[in-house]
């Protein structure tokens, strides 16, 4: 779907069926450069060192399941103010 419309920022469930929320990012971000999209890692995995996987992966940021309206509000505000400082430089 990314290939075919342009996406701000995509909430990327880690785990997945057939291909997991990693490898969706990597093929996301192998495959756009002029819109790259902001990917917000969501996931029930919270061990030591989840976190540094999604960002590996390709992933802007990370929260962590079940979700706090609190911890997702922030994560989208560290979105917009990437995405707005990303067209600025443009």
């Amino acid at each position: 779907m990314v290939g075919q419309e342009h996406y701000d920022i995509i909430l990327m469930d880690v785990q997945m069926p057939e291909m997991d929320g990693l490898e969706a990012t990597r093929h996301i971000r192998a495959s756009t450069r002029d819109a790259v999209p902001w990917i917000i890692a969501l996931t029930a995995s919270a061990m030591e060192g989840d976190q540094q996987k999604c960002v590996q992966a390709g992933m802007d940021d990370y929260v962590s399941k079940p979700i706090k309206k609190e911890k997702l509000e922030a994560a989208l505000l560290r979105a917009i103010t990437a995405l707005r400082q990303r067209s600025s430089s443009m």
